[in-house]
């Protein structure tokens, strides 16, 4: 007898294949499903493989409080959001697939326009966006969410290729509790002074050794030379709550960066400290010298920038 997830799984292969389409690649000839978490498939005639022709890239959004960041983890029993897209991928694919991403969130960081890309094949790639969609959509957990398929060069790198990110971290720093966006934002309960941060933040703006600005571990005998292109404050109304947003746009990150300077900026708010002191803690390139860590939740990975044409939209 089918095990519950075994029935889910030729469900979903026999939805994405119900378009008259011909079935993704290396799909099972036989109608045998390949359950989640299986420790093996049962025999089957197989699809011969090819070489990728192409690179398959999704722009994915998630909400990342339940997960332990996004890269997949040697510990048995870690949720990563790599570990549920491969897993989704590799049953919808019937294939192992080695994913690359623009960038590894922490843990509990949220993401709108997170890019992952992976080889694929010309089967693959004829496949329109809506069967790639609703695939995801059945396969996937529901804070994870496929937002759009591209196509792109057989040697794209979602990571390497990109050429700038960009982060907003949500503030709430008014006395009552929010509620509807408790979630993705940090409570400050004391009201921030947001444009003595904005000063403070401008010298972040540029090239610089942001060594002071990382988890200590993550600088060991790495370079932490990054190039921030542009930092700011808005006061906005999300969900009907007043949220402060610092957006960051920058060519790359540090571990725990985009936090740490939050952190920072937010001892200038409270007027704690000067606005020059970001600054001299920039400076010191001492983790030390710069403020707290601000808390993953207010966090999320808007946007990547590519060079234009780099990706298409699948059909």
């Amino acid at each position: 007898m089918d095990t519950t997830e075994q029935q889910q799984s030729r469900s979903v292969v026999a939805m994405v294949a119900s378009d008259g389409a011909e079935a993704p690649y290396g799909a099972l000839v036989q109608d045998a499903p390949l359950a989640l978490g299986a420790a093996s498939a049962p025999s089957a005639t197989v699809i011969p493989t090819t070489q990728p022709a192409g690179t398959i890239v999704l722009r994915l959004a998630y909400s990342g409080e339940a997960y332990s960041g996004f890269a997949e983890q040697p510990q048995p029993g870690v949720h990563t959001i790599a570990g549920e897209l491969r897993r989704a991928l590799e049953t919808f694919l019937r294939r192992p697939v080695e994913l690359t991403c623009a960038g590894r969130t922490d843990a509990g960081v949220h993401a709108l326009s997170q890019y992952v890309s992976f080889a694929a094949h010309e089967d693959e790639l004829a496949l329109p966006a809506r069967r790639w969609l609703r695939a995801m959509d059945a396969l996937l957990p529901r804070d994870i969410a496929v937002q759009a398929v591209f196509h792109a060069a057989p040697a794209f790198s979602a990571r390497f290729d990109a050429l700038a990110r960009t982060y907003t971290y949500r503030i709430a720093d008014r006395p009552n509790r929010p509620v509807l966006t408790r979630d993705h934002v940090w409570w400050q309960r004391m009201p921030l002074d947001d444009a003595a941060m904005s000063r403070a933040a401008q010298c972040l703006v540029g090239e610089h050794d942001f060594k002071s600005f990382c988890k200590v571990a993550s600088a060991i005998d790495k370079p932490t030379c990054r190039n921030v292109m542009s930092v700011g404050f808005e006061r906005t109304v999300e969900l009907g709550e007043d949220v402060l947003a610092f957006t960051i746009t920058g060519n790359a990150f540090l571990h725990s960066m985009v936090r740490t300077i939050v952190g920072t900026l937010v001892e200038v708010g409270l007027h704690r400290r000067e606005p020059s002191w970001v600054a001299d803690a920039l400076a010191a390139c001492d983790r030390q010298a710069a403020g707290p860590t601000a808390p993953a939740s207010g966090l999320t990975f808007m946007d990547v920038a590519y060079p234009e044409g780099a990706l298409t939209p699948a059909p």
